[in-house]
């Protein structure tokens, strides 16, 4: 097993003004056993990165290290990896056992009856087993999956890259199987490098998440690290379901004019602010709260647009009744609460739940206060 480090990695697609960067000056260190989740929108660089570490494509600039290795001029036979990948790449004319072993086949010199052993092993740790014998055309989509991650797992590689390896499965499927490759990293311990555009994926699979735009690397932090601390307007919007509301607004002494709204920041806003003048509010679904009558002179008035029940909770999607544009915003309540659409209601923001952000840059200029309990959290895991 080993770690990864990436030092000034770009790569570029064409040549001359037609170049596309794909991936913009990343450096990153990975520790030995780290599950780490490349994460951002489609476009975004991350499964180029992969592609890079595995070797399948060579980057422009920078180096990239596997344990104290440089593997910049190695393929990606010889890095150690296994990857697992999206379409899962299984040979449709052999067997379960024959895809599984055929990588070690290929490439080491064990004995036909070791080869079975670590096989049969594998398979068993994966509840495939019994399907051994098998062809990939008689399994079902979480069958042939496991299969694909089987196969990876009998190489006993230094590194496993997984591309989107979940995104053919069902909703409840793709939850079993998250579960299950968690479960399986902490068991081998191996490095993972898992991409994923599905940010509840990468918010319960990661110890880290790597998170990208634009192949631009715009914050690295465990889950809870990005959801509450984000370093940017991007992530605050990206890590989160449904993701942060934000509002546009002018600082007029001390006073955040919006589109529909005016909200006074408290002292420690100001100060976080300083002499900007264009700021935008951030606030969570969960963190918003709506009530019959304003509390304090931040309310303001919302008529609800759509509610959309989700069991335990629901959204409420609503529109500032004084706003000129057409906009709405989402917020969280009980799933309990009678609300209707076409309702008046008066919007309410916390001012320690809430973030401010530079409005030209995106830089997060006003973080939201958090308890001891999660301070204590954040910090163990930084």
């Amino acid at each position: 097993m080993a770690g990864i480090t990436l030092d000034d990695v770009t790569k570029r697609f064409g040549e001359g003004g037609d170049a596309v960067t794909a991936v913009d000056d990343v450096s990153l260190d990975i520790q030995d056993g780290e599950f780490v989740v490349f994460v951002g929108p489609s476009g975004s660089g991350k499964s180029t990165l992969m592609r890079i570490v595995a070797g399948l494509e060579t980057q422009s600039e920078g180096d990239v290290y596997i344990g104290d290795a440089l593997v910049n001029q190695l393929g990606p036979r010889a890095r150690d990896i296994a990857m697992v990948f999206q379409n899962y790449a299984l040979y449709p004319n052999m067997t379960v056992e024959e895809n599984m072993s055929f990588g070690l086949k290929m490439s080491t010199d064990l004995s036909k009856s070791e080869i079975n052993e670590q096989v049969t092993e594998a398979a068993e740790m994966m509840g495939i087993g019994n399907l051994l014998d098998n062809t990939p055309g008689e399994l079902s989509g979480g069958q042939q999956q496991r299969v694909a991650l089987g196969r990876a797992i009998v190489r006993d590689p230094n590194v496993f890259l997984m591309d989107e390896p979940l995104s053919n499965l069902d909703a409840k499927l793709r939850t079993t199987m998250r579960t299950e490759i968690n479960r399986l990293q902490n068991d081998l311990g191996v490095t993972t490098l898992y991409v994923t555009h599905d940010q509840t994926e990468a918010m319960t699979m990661g110890d880290r998440l790597v998170v990208l735009n634009y192949g631009e690397l715009q914050q690295v932090g465990t889950p809870l690290e990005c959801f509450y601390r984000p370093s940017n307007r991007f992530v605050a919007g990206f890590i989160g379901s449904p993701s942060m509301n934000f509002f546009e607004g002018q600082l007029e002494a001390g006073t955040l004019v919006c589109d529909g709204f005016d909200y006074e920041l408290s002292e420690r806003m100001r100060s976080n602010v300083g002499d900007r003048t264009e700021v935008t509010l951030g606030a969570r679904p969960e963190d918003i709260a709506l009530e019959d009558d304003p509390v304090d002179t931040n309310g303001f008035e919302v008529k609800v647009d759509v509610v959309e029940p989700m069991g335990s909770i629901s959204y409420v999607y609503i529109e500032p009744v004084d706003q000129s544009h057409d906009r709405t915003y989402v917020v969280e309540v009980d799933g309990q609460r009678p609300i209707t659409e076409g309702e008046r209601l008066y919007a309410q923001f916390p001012p320690e739940d809430v973030h401010l952000f530079d409005t030209g840059s995106g830089e997060t200029i006003h973080q939201r206060k958090l308890n001891e309990e999660a301070k204590v959290t954040l910090s163990k895991q930084a």
